[in-house]
């Protein structure tokens, strides 16, 4: 069911929820984002004494983190289209939290406790971030949905060409676009290269 929801300005937009992913009627990613955001972060407040015990040691939480809240915020981003501004929110999101894990550290000339910066916590947490994870995501899925055959719905639809043309301005960024930029940065693959035939031909995804 779809309900009217106020953006800002006087702006409306039609918004509905469908397995649990919020679909909006200008195609936006927005309301996604901050809906699964809002879900971490009640995740993240049930778990945070977890998170901050000094009885657990980092490795647990990490796998707390990456066990318990991390599935929770991607739960279906194998569909997102993110601009700069949603990665940034996605980012925002994992260094609270593992500012929460490696707590505060002691400045070595003042003597002072402070947070950790992002640099110092790039280089605590070793693991894929948190949009490298929605990027590795979406190649495994693009390289499953490219392997299907021809009469499956999704592939139809994801090799369809929809008839009519692109509003004016500056044209937003496509899923199909982010599978590009995810190939030559997280898979190493040149951009004259199509997705789809490196997925049919078992190839980088």
């Amino acid at each position: 069911m779809w309900f009217l929801l106020h953006v800002k300005y006087g702006l409306y937009m039609y918004v509905c929820e469908y397995l649990g992913t919020t679909l909006t009627n200008q195609n936006s990613i927005q309301e996604e984002i901050k809906s699964r955001l809002k879900s971490g972060n009640a995740c993240y407040y049930w778990v945070q004494n977890l998170l901050s015990s000094r009885l657990l040691s980092k490795n647990l939480k990490i796998k707390i983190y990456r066990t318990i809240i991390l599935p929770i915020v991607l739960y279906g981003c194998e569909t997102w289209s993110l601009t700069l501004r949603e990665e940034h929110r996605l980012r925002v999101f994992e260094n609270r939290v593992l500012r929460r894990v490696f707590g505060s550290k002691r400045d070595e000339v003042t003597g002072e406790w402070r947070k950790l910066h992002n640099e110092g916590l790039r280089d605590l947490y070793s693991l894929p971030n948190i949009v490298q994870v929605v990027k590795s995501r979406r190649m495994r899925w693009v390289g499953h949905v490219a392997r299907m055959g021809e009469g499956r719905g999704v592939h139809r639809v994801l090799v369809g060409k929809p008839e009519g043309k692109r509003p004016l301005g500056r044209p937003r960024c496509r899923w199909e676009d982010n599978i590009k930029i995810d190939l030559r940065e997280v898979g190493g693959v040149e951009t004259g290269w199509s997705w789809l035939r490196i997925g049919t031909d078992g190839g980088h995804l």
